[in-house]
């Protein structure tokens, strides 16, 4: 109902009724009950599923995040119970069409159409007692509001401060998937601007860092979420050199509960934007395209073209200088091991070091083809001197 009434396309739809989870199973063949005791079904008609809930009010939220018991009611309860008026409207959609012909009617027991007018994020009701029942709300009115381009109410966004620290008690996987959706949006920077406004980022990133200035965030297109991370972290000034990498990201990973995958994306990348802005003109050849050709140098370059643009371009440029050089980016080794276990070579250590070095020779041009890659193999294995 939010997203229509917003000119936005809805991504699904959810059906309240006051009909009870035995009802519904009743009038259906295919259902499932994922949260019957606090009426929600699953329907499944022609290939579709279709979450139904049942109208309800909520008693007392003793963990902070399930109520530990509901009394089916009415749409009106049913209302005063949600986070935000926004998502407090209910849609009629057999309602008779109106004057222009638009079937459907809003139905509004909290004020949520007029905040939508007024562009306002309110908690419904007492805000106070709102954020009590779960704290991940805070979260949630932020990432809504930089969704929209919406304020957060004054009462509202003053509970949020004064519950803020009550945030640590929310489960870490939480608070991460709130961190991703925020991140994922173009409109990020406004996401993270309201975070640190509203003092809850020192506890979703668990302490650490300093009020950040969103320069490089706001300039930061379409980008993956450890590109988003490290630019964050860089625009918070949480580390001053790559030594310090490695305890950001530890600590990251907790509050945000990080995957592998996600912790080794924030650490290549902070490494790899560190590395362009000050060490990548005293590289050999060699070395700048093997970075240029590594998973993360694509996100690297985009965050340091959101902290530097003309640094990156001249990166950038030099990447498809680079490229177009003759030997290339990435291409494949003239030789492999078994080119050195065929020659005599005992496998070893050496074995890593000559390929290494044959493999450097042939990105900076120095063998073109694999009988000269083989007789550098050859000489290096023979002098010992890799």
């Amino acid at each position: 109902m939010r997203d229509e009434l917003l000119g936005l396309e809805p991504t699904d739809y959810d059906v309240a009724t006051d009909a009870t989870p035995d009802q519904i199973r009743s009038l259906f063949r295919r259902t499932a009950a994922v949260g019957a005791s606090f009426g929600v079904v699953l329907v499944k008609e022609r290939g579709v599923t279709v979450e139904v809930a049942t109208f309800r009010s909520d008693g007392p939220y003793s963990d902070r995040r399930r109520p530990d018991h509901v009394e089916f009611s009415d749409a009106a309860h049913d209302a005063r119970r949600r986070d935000f008026t926004i998502n407090a409207l209910f849609l009629d959609p057999l309602a008779p069409a109106d004057d222009s012909g638009e079937r459907g009617r809003a139905i509004d027991f909290v004020g949520g159409l007029a905040d939508l007018g007024a562009r306002l994020i309110r908690a419904v009701g007492d805000p106070d007692q709102r954020l009590a029942e779960d704290h991940l709300r805070a979260l949630r009115a932020v990432r809504f509001a930089a969704r929209y381009g919406f304020a957060i109410e004054p009462a509202t966004g003053a509970a949020i401060r004064r519950h803020a620290s009550e945030l640590a008690g929310v489960s870490r996987e939480r608070i991460g998937d709130e961190i991703r959706r925020m991140l994922a949006s173009p409109r990020r920077s406004a996401a993270v601007e309201l975070l640190e406004g509203l003092g809850l980022d020192r506890v979703v990133l668990g302490g650490g860092g300093r009020r950040g200035t969103g320069r490089a965030l706001s300039r930061l297109g379409a980008a993956s979420f450890g590109a988003a991370l490290a630019c964050w972290a860089l625009d918070r000034a949480e580390l001053e050199s790559a030594a310090q990498a490695p305890a950001l990201v530890s600590r990251w990973r907790r509050a945000l509960c990080l995957s592998n995958e996600e912790s080794s994306a924030l650490r290549d990348t902070l490494h790899g934007v560190l590395e362009l802005e000050r060490g990548w003109e005293g590289l050999r050849i060699a070395a700048k395209k093997r970075r240029a050709a590594s998973p993360w140098f694509a996100d690297a370059l985009a965050v340091a073209a959101a902290r530097d643009p003309e640094r990156a371009a001249a990166v950038s440029a030099e990447v498809s200088r680079l490229a177009t050089d003759g030997s290339g980016l990435a291409p494949p080794p003239l030789i492999d091991g078994n080119d050195l276990l065929a020659s005599g070579v005992e496998p070893g250590p050496v074995f890593a070091r000559v390929l290494a070095a044959v493999y450097d020779a042939q990105l900076e041009g120095g063998v073109a083809d694999r009988a000269a890659a083989l007789r550098m193999a050859a000489e290096l294995c023979k002098s010992g001197g890799v």
